[in-house]
């Protein structure tokens, strides 16, 4: 909660309410980042900690139930009324909190939604808003139950556009989607690889228990820890390079590749580096390997730089500037022994960490998005030598993106077949047809693919 102050001394403008608004504003209006929008927001206003959860809690609850909360609103407003965004904004975090967060009384919201109102607008926006959240006080909130249609009722329940429930029905079928969007309301943890070259995950969790970090090992990979609470960037282990945060899922991407000491290898799709440093701990300098790690932009080059200098394995990594589709301009045929190609995909599988996602994507985003999916490992295959892997993974859970990816690419490239993906036994419910697929309901992670693709002999 914001620190109590003078009423007549405080700055609207800077409380976490007005911020919050302000933010989802900018999101509705611009597609902007909320992640972004958010960090530059506490850091601008030198938010205490306390007032910065606040703000993060209000943020992501919005954006996670947005639809949800337009449903409720929807009998309170005249559909023939326009509303401005930042008014709809402000109507939709004040029912955030009084359905979600119990702890804040009504006439708190409402003071504190009538004082924003006031700071942005006219005393006329202001009398709108207290009369809509009054009526809602009053009245309450009109049940789900209402909604006929299963697939439209479902949307509204747990905040996701009806052209991706239709889409995951299609796919996985209406209860797992049902869990899927329910999971996604879930809060996330905060998960780590520890680096292990330098440190086991049993004397990562020793001294993290010890910083008084509540951390438990991770059920999805053997060299990840999971903490509930407590910022992992500031754990000396952090600094030192003895851990790095990375989600769970992701940390498959690297011993799937079946890397050895001496193996050239190939990130065609490297920043910022996760998976990059990953790769990186498998191999030796001194027997000569190497990770070549690619991206787009130079500063996004340095950023793969810096996490290689600060976990150790600079010695074994390469940056480049370079667009993966051009890699026939700079490297020779058959050079290297594994190549990961972690494409540009629609992210649906980060939904719980960036729920604007779900808004902002189209179906004709994920056609779009496999013409270049499909143009990288076109590109970078001829790179890989014979009986090479190239591993492609993604952190979205549609099947044009994944599956359909796979099954054109090896229509096309006939020298090569798919291995099945090497996991823990755990894991190995999610292997259908060879092929690794984690949604987020299944452990509490990111959802993610990844495929192995061997290059035949000639």
């Amino acid at each position: 909660m914001e620190t109590n102050q003078n009423p007549q001394k405080r700055n609207t403008k800077k409380t976490s309410r007005y911020l919050a608004m302000s933010i989802l504003e900018k999101t509705d209006e611009n597609q902007s980042y909320s992640n972004l929008l958010l960090n530059e927001a506490i850091q601008k206003n030198n938010l205490s900690p306390a007032d910065a959860r606040l703000l993060t809690e209000l943020v992501y609850g919005v954006l996670q139930r947005k639809l949800t909360l337009d449903y409720y609103l929807s009998a309170f407003l005249s559909k023939d009324k326009k509303i401005d965004s930042w008014v709809r904004n402000l109507l939709r975090l004040s029912i955030y909190q009084m359905i979600y967060l119990d702890k804040i009384p009504a006439h708190a919201i409402l003071f504190e939604a009538v004082e924003v109102a006031k700071k942005k607008s006219h005393i006329g926006v202001s009398k709108f808003i207290n009369g809509v959240l009054r009526n809602a006080e009053r009245k309450g909130f009109k049940s789900t139950s209402a909604i006929q249609d299963p697939v439209e009722r479902l949307s509204v329940e747990v905040s996701m556009p009806k052209w991706l429930i239709e889409k995951f029905v299609e796919e996985i079928g209406f209860n797992e989607t049902k869990k899927l969007g329910e999971a996604l309301l879930v809060p996330s943890h905060s998960s780590a690889r520890v680096n292990v070259p330098f440190l086991t995950v049993d004397e990562a969790l020793e001294a993290m228990q010890e910083e008084g970090f509540d951390v438990r090992p991770s059920q999805v990979s053997p060299v990840g820890i999971i903490s509930n609470g407590g910022h992992f960037a500031s754990s000396p282990l952090f600094q030192s390079g003895q851990l790095t945060i990375q989600d769970e899922s992701s940390m498959l991407v690297a011993p799937s590749m079946q890397i050895e000491s001496h193996h050239q290898v190939l990130d065609a799709c490297a920043a910022p580096g996760g998976k990059t440093t990953h790769i990186a701990s498998y191999l030796s300098a001194e027997a000569g390997g190497k990770v070549t790690a690619l991206d787009l932009h130079a500063h996004k080059v340095k950023l793969i730089q810096d996490n290689a200098k600060r976990l150790h394995v600079d010695k074994v990594v390469e940056g480049r500037t370079l667009d993966a589709r051009k890699v026939d301009e700079v490297f020779e045929d058959e050079v290297f022994d594994r190549i990961l190609v972690d494409a540009p995909c629609s992210g649906l599988g980060l939904m719980r960490r960036k729920p604007d996602i779900k808004y902002t994507k189209q179906p004709k985003d994920l056609l779009q998005l496999q013409k270049i999916q499909l143009a990288i490992l076109t590109n970078v295959a001829p790179k890989l030598k014979v009986d090479g892997l190239l591993v492609y993974s993604t952190c979205t859970i549609t099947a044009e993106e994944n599956q359909g990816t796979v099954e054109a690419f090896l229509k096309n490239h006939p020298n090569f077949e798919k291995v099945s993906v090497a996991v823990e036994e755990n894991l190995s419910a999610n292997i259908k047809d060879d092929l690794l697929q984690i949604y987020p309901q299944d452990f509490g992670t990111d959802g993610f693919f990844i495929s192995c693709l061997k290059k035949k002999s000639k």
